[in-house]
Protein backbone atom coordinates (compact mmCIF):
# COMPACT_ATOMS: atom_id res chain seq x y z
CA UNK A 1 0.00 0.00 0.00
CA UNK A 2 0.93 3.27 -0.43
CA UNK A 3 2.59 5.53 2.67
CA UNK A 4 0.11 7.65 2.75
CA UNK A 5 -2.77 4.59 2.99
CA UNK A 6 -0.30 3.09 5.98
CA UNK A 7 0.10 6.42 7.76
CA UNK A 8 -3.57 6.78 7.92
CA UNK A 9 -4.28 3.54 9.24
CA UNK A 10 -1.15 3.65 11.96
CA UNK A 11 -2.87 7.38 12.62
CA UNK A 12 0.42 9.14 12.48
CA UNK A 13 0.95 12.21 10.26
CA UNK A 14 2.79 11.10 6.94
CA UNK A 15 5.45 13.89 6.96
CA UNK A 16 6.55 13.41 9.86
CA UNK A 17 7.57 9.81 9.28
CA UNK A 18 11.15 8.59 8.53
CA UNK A 19 12.22 9.15 5.24
CA UNK A 20 12.27 5.37 3.95
CA UNK A 21 9.03 4.81 5.29
CA UNK A 22 7.53 7.73 3.16
CA UNK A 23 9.47 6.41 0.24
CA UNK A 24 8.78 2.91 0.21
CA UNK A 25 5.48 0.59 -0.26
CA UNK A 26 4.38 -0.84 2.58
CA UNK A 27 2.88 -4.26 2.59
CA UNK A 28 -0.20 -5.59 4.35
CA UNK A 29 2.63 -8.06 6.45
CA UNK A 30 4.84 -4.93 7.55
CA UNK A 31 1.49 -2.49 8.69
CA UNK A 32 1.06 -5.64 10.79
CA UNK A 33 4.06 -5.72 12.66
CA UNK A 34 4.01 -1.73 13.06
CA UNK A 35 0.77 -1.91 14.56
CA UNK A 36 2.03 -5.21 16.78
CA UNK A 37 5.52 -4.25 17.66
CA UNK A 38 5.92 -0.26 16.59
CA UNK A 39 9.45 0.83 16.33
CA UNK A 40 10.39 3.87 18.65
CA UNK A 41 9.94 6.77 15.59
CA UNK A 42 6.19 5.67 15.35
CA UNK A 43 5.58 5.74 19.52
CA UNK A 44 7.10 8.85 19.66
CA UNK A 45 5.02 10.24 16.74
CA UNK A 46 1.97 8.47 18.52
CA UNK A 47 3.08 10.22 21.82
CA UNK A 48 4.33 13.61 21.29
CA UNK A 49 3.05 14.27 17.65
CA UNK A 50 2.72 16.10 15.09
CA UNK A 51 -0.45 14.42 14.80
CA UNK A 52 -3.04 14.18 11.66
CA UNK A 53 -6.40 15.89 11.73
CA UNK A 54 -8.83 13.34 12.90
CA UNK A 55 -6.25 12.59 15.70
CA UNK A 56 -6.21 16.56 17.09
CA UNK A 57 -10.02 16.11 16.16
CA UNK A 58 -10.53 13.27 18.47
CA UNK A 59 -8.04 14.81 20.85
CA UNK A 60 -10.05 17.81 20.89
CA UNK A 61 -13.15 15.97 21.07
CA UNK A 62 -14.51 18.09 18.01
CA UNK A 63 -15.02 17.27 14.36
CA UNK A 64 -12.52 17.78 11.52
CA UNK A 65 -14.98 20.44 10.03
CA UNK A 66 -14.95 21.71 13.69
CA UNK A 67 -11.38 22.08 13.80
CA UNK A 68 -11.35 24.34 10.37
CA UNK A 69 -13.86 26.00 11.32
CA UNK A 70 -11.78 26.67 14.69
CA UNK A 71 -9.10 28.12 12.39
CA UNK A 72 -6.53 25.10 12.98
CA UNK A 73 -5.89 23.58 9.56
CA UNK A 74 -2.13 22.46 10.35
CA UNK A 75 -0.86 18.88 12.63
CA UNK A 76 -0.60 20.17 16.42
CA UNK A 77 1.76 18.20 18.68
CA UNK A 78 0.30 16.56 22.01
CA UNK A 79 1.84 19.73 23.69
CA UNK A 80 -0.39 22.30 21.28
CA UNK A 81 -3.64 20.36 21.77
CA UNK A 82 -2.79 20.00 25.45
CA UNK A 83 -2.21 24.02 25.06
CA UNK A 84 -5.20 24.49 23.83
CA UNK A 85 -7.51 22.44 26.29
CA UNK A 86 -6.27 24.32 29.12
CA UNK A 87 -6.95 27.97 27.45
CA UNK A 88 -10.07 26.71 26.37
CA UNK A 89 -11.06 29.04 23.30
CA UNK A 90 -14.32 30.19 22.69
CA UNK A 91 -14.26 28.07 19.38
CA UNK A 92 -13.46 24.82 20.78
CA UNK A 93 -16.25 25.27 23.50
CA UNK A 94 -18.70 25.96 21.00
CA UNK A 95 -17.51 22.64 18.80
CA UNK A 96 -17.34 20.08 21.62
CA UNK A 97 -20.79 21.48 22.51
CA UNK A 98 -21.94 21.10 18.84
CA UNK A 99 -20.32 17.71 18.70
CA UNK A 100 -21.67 16.76 22.08
CA UNK A 101 -25.32 17.96 20.79
CA UNK A 102 -24.20 15.69 17.24
CA UNK A 103 -23.22 12.26 19.41
CA UNK A 104 -26.52 12.49 21.54
CA UNK A 105 -29.05 12.65 17.92
CA UNK A 106 -27.01 9.53 16.87
CA UNK A 107 -27.53 7.91 19.83
CA UNK A 108 -30.98 8.63 19.96
CA UNK A 109 -31.87 7.72 16.20
CA UNK A 110 -29.94 4.60 17.26
CA UNK A 111 -32.30 4.10 19.89
CA UNK A 112 -35.31 4.62 17.68
CA UNK A 113 -34.18 2.26 15.14
CA UNK A 114 -33.38 -0.40 17.45
CA UNK A 115 -37.17 -0.31 18.83
CA UNK A 116 -38.71 0.09 15.29
CA UNK A 117 -36.50 -3.02 14.25
CA UNK A 118 -38.28 -4.91 17.57
CA UNK A 119 -41.38 -3.58 16.91
CA UNK A 120 -41.04 -5.20 13.69
CA UNK A 121 -40.30 -8.55 14.47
Amino acid sequence: MKPATAAKKLGVYLEATPAEFREGVVSRAELNALQADPPQWLRDLRRDGPHPRPVVAAKLGVSIAGLARGGVTEPLTTEQIEALKQERPEWLERERATQAEVRKEAARLKERDAERAQQGD
